[in-house]
């Protein structure tokens, strides 16, 4: 799920996440990579379930506890629509009808399984589905209203539950992705949110299906931080070298940057790590968050370098424009400050 998020009105969800997250120690915890923030979208301005890489690289492995890389939003992918007639949510056409008629019949409890996630969790009264970003309610325009309505209303509540409960935000998606899996914002959105909930797997076979609809690349960094989630480091550096940057806004860019980076840590690359940091925007005057979060993954990386004098003076230049506090640089700061000698 490269690291800075941008806060948005609510793109796939009514809270529109900020566009870094709290940067977490850089060590795995929770089970996904993270980039140092606190796994909020930001790369393209609109986020489906975003999430953001490792800022801060790891120990060399993407962070499960800090942010992720920033995605899209949910808005350009389209559910599929049911033929009249058809009760199965699953069923597409005669054709899936008649290899369905020679599958073994399916158990009462299989059954109610695949009727919970199509019908997915309760949706919260509050949520009308009018508060999906403009861009992505556009993209649903294809459904009939009822159905498409639908749809919004889980990408809200996924949206809603992102960062609090991922593996919830997860199902809403699996509910959207039942009525409009042929959307490719419905995909991204899938693999946004399984990205969250540590599906690292599932996450890159929806965002790379959400790619073949669409050809964006917004997604790269999410997918080059499953690589490494899913220990293959090697096939992220390879996925993001194929990868085309030179029309990638700053804050994809510097996702870009952060993940390449903890894929070289994967590796025990320190000095490479560093010279991929070294080559983004570091002395950049924006204050936006991905600034702070690219800061926040080279003093990261300094500090495994065995550099904690200059550690602690990008950990405070990375404070110094963390005006949302999407990372913890001060209080990185602070912990090396008490681990120098004292004069």
């Amino acid at each position: 799920m490269a690291d800075d998020r941008q806060p948005n009105k609510s793109r796939a969800g009514g809270g529109g996440r900020s566009e870094g997250g709290r940067a977490g120690s850089g060590r795995p915890s929770s089970g996904r990579p993270s980039t140092g923030g606190s796994g909020r979208p930001s790369s393209s301005g609109r986020s489906a379930t975003s999430s953001r890489p490792d800022a801060s690289g790891g120990a060399g492995r993407p962070a499960r506890d800090g942010t992720k890389p920033a995605g899209k939003s949910y808005g350009d992918k389209k559910p599929y629509q049911k033929r009249d007639g058809d009760k199965r949510p699953f069923s597409r056409d005669r054709k899936d009808d008649r290899r369905e008629d020679r599958r073994p019949p399916r158990s009462d409890a299989e059954r109610t399984q695949d009727q919970q996630r199509y019908d997915g969790p309760e949706i919260a009264e509050w949520i009308t589905g009018k508060e999906l970003d403009r861009d992505v309610a556009g993209q649903l325009k294809s459904l009939p209203e009822k159905l498409g309505l639908r749809v919004a209303r889980h990408l809200v509540a996924a949206g809603e539950l992102l960062e609090s409960d991922p593996k919830t935000a997860y199902q809403h998606t699996l509910a959207a992705r039942g009525r409009a899996g042929r959307l490719a914002v419905v995909r991204e959105a899938v693999g946004e949110a399984a990205y969250a909930a540590g599906e690292y797997t599932e996450a890159l076979a929806e965002l790379r299906s959400a790619k073949r609809m669409n050809g964006a690349h917004d997604y790269v960094a999410i997918m080059a931080d499953c690589e490494r989630a899913l220990g293959r480091p090697d096939r992220a550096l390879t996925l993001l070298k194929n990868t085309p940057r030179d029309k990638f806004a700053p804050p994809l860019l510097a996702e870009v940057l952060i993940v390449e980076a903890g894929a070289r840590r994967d590796r025990g690359e320190l000095d490479a790590a560093l010279r991929t940091l070294e080559n983004g925007p570091l002395t950049s005057r924006s204050r936006l968050p991905w600034v702070a979060r690219l800061r926040y993954a080279y003093a990261d990386t300094l500090l495994a370098a065995g550099r904690p004098a200059d550690a602690l003076e990008w950990f405070h230049r990375a404070e110094a424009v963390d005006v949302d506090e999407v990372t913890d640089a001060g209080v990185r700061a602070l912990e090396i400050e008490r681990s120098l000698p004292q004069d």
